[in-house]
């Protein structure tokens, strides 16, 4: 058999109905810390630079090809009958091709680049028609090698005697790099003559075997890498096991987390050195944190960018859309929302900035709000440089604070506040004389009720 010409393409299977997973929508496209399930293996192909990338797609197909759109070429298995016989539905889309094809699975999301490139590297060393990684833990399919350690054949658990379910540790992963002129025959070769009447890609180990190929394997770092999800509670796990390779990554480029298995953060998330992320915190999205912040418990940063020495929380909100600069402060139960923050903007407690391009240095008291919405459209405000604003002021947008501006506790503003001025909205404040003597007075004339015992007719 003519060598390949070094070249790769990629299947990745997605076709599967997915029906243990209970669900209205492809099984694929379900979120994995952040990121469709399809997108790991598709990311994974794509570092690769193949020559083709091939998603098989079944249920729910227009919506799985919208999502990865430009990224792969598609191919429509509309019956699913087997692994095999979802990689005959990409064979036409492979025509000429005279490389490595290289098989991934969409509902396989944990597989590490390290272990393809073993994968690869094996297979050029060996020159075998065929290479499979393998898991070093049992699997639905478990690896039967022969004396000399040479694998011979893949045998289903269901299918396995007594003695090989005892005896056999090494799990089938399906994941498979070979030569396309290969593949092609052995898929002629292949039958339904089964229980369920399908196409098993399996099957080409040992028709491999029978026509005197070697068949090489080599095993996964961990098990978690062929961890398959079928169900809401793999779903969980696979989820679980990413987020911890997540904070991972960020604790080796110098992020602290007091406690990671506490802490939810999306692939792709970016932390500099230094910033230290405590429990219960949730960061998702495009998100983008600077170098030593300080992010307290229980916050939730959503698909926002967060200069160096912020200071966030505790259980404050950065919806989407926000861009924090240097040094800026949100307190307890701040939340902010598609807004600029200058350098060193405060906003220490129980306030709401939504909508607004707030300036260098200004500050919101506790309870102040922007306005931004008036039951039809979205406005901004505009805050200058070194304003201050007051407790309990609502900023009706669209609405101008100058520079060096000032609102008083519990104003409402609707109009510009000009360099230098305080905004005043509440009237005078007039104090009545007696107010309490006569309340009581009042109240001790009603029945059942004595001067002592004010409130004991108050529900």
């Amino acid at each position: 058999m003519p060598d390949s010409d070094g070249s790769i393409a990629v299947l990745v299977l997605a076709a599967g109905q997915g029906t243990r997973m209970k669900s209205s929508r492809s099984k694929v496209l379900h979120e994995i810390a952040g990121r469709p399930m399809l997108d790991y293996p598709v990311t994974l192909a794509e570092a690769l630079a193949p020559e083709q990338l091939i998603v098989v797609i079944g249920r729910d197909a227009e919506e799985v090809e919208a999502a990865f759109a430009g990224r792969a070429s598609f191919a429509l298995q509309a019956e699913q009958k087997g692994t095999a016989h979802a990689v005959q539905t990409a064979l036409p889309s492979l025509a000429g091709f005279q490389g490595d094809v290289l098989v991934l699975y969409g509902d396989t999301p944990l597989l590490r680049a390290e272990s393809v490139a073993r994968l690869i590297d094996l297979k050029a060393d060996t020159g075998a028609p065929l290479a499979m990684l393998t898991s070093p833990e049992p699997l639905p399919g478990l690896v039967v090698r022969d004396a000399e350690g040479r694998v011979e054949r893949i045998v289903e658990k269901t299918d396995a005697t007594a003695e090989q379910l005892a005896s056999l540790r090494e799990g089938n992963t399906g994941v498979y790099l070979v030569d396309m002129e290969f593949l092609t025959k052995a898929l002629s070769q292949l039958d339904d003559r089964n229980e369920q009447g399908e196409l098993y890609l399996t099957d080409i180990v040992a028709i491999a075997r029978a026509q005197g190929l070697a068949v090489e394997a080599i095993q996964m770092g961990s098990a978690e890498e062929a961890l398959g999800v079928n169900n809401r509670a793999e779903l969980a796990r696979a989820s679980a096991v990413q987020r911890a390779r997540n904070a991972d990554r960020l604790m080796a480029e110098g992020v602290t987390f007091i406690d990671p298995a506490a802490s939810y953060v999306d692939t792709g998330v970016e932390i500099g050195p230094d910033t230290l992320i405590e429990p219960g915190v949730t960061i998702t999205g495009n998100t983008r944190i600077g170098s030593e912040c300080h992010i307290k418990p229980h916050c939730v940063i959503e698909s926002s960018q967060i200069g160096d020495g912020c200071v966030i929380g505790p259980s404050a909100h950065v919806r989407p859309g926000c861009r924090l600069a240097d040094g800026v402060r949100l307190g307890n139960y701040v939340e902010v929302k598609n807004s600029d923050l200058g350098p060193g903007v405060k906003a220490d407690h129980l306030s709401y900035v939504g909508d607004a391009d707030v300036g260098a240095g200004s500050s919101f008291g506790c309870g102040s709000i922007t306005v931004n919405y008036d039951w039809t459209d979205k406005h901004r405000t505009t805050v200058g440089e070194r304003v201050r604003i007051g407790c309990n002021v609502n900023l009706v947008a669209p609405v101008d604070l100058e520079d060096d501006s000032f609102v008083a506790a519990g104003t409402t503003v609707t109009k510009t506040v000009e360099s230098d001025d305080i905004a005043v909205s509440t009237g005078r404040q007039r104090n009545l004389a007696g107010w309490g003597a006569k309340r009581r007075a009042r109240l001790a004339a009603r029945p059942g009720t004595t001067p002592e015992d004010p409130g004991s007719q108050q529900g």
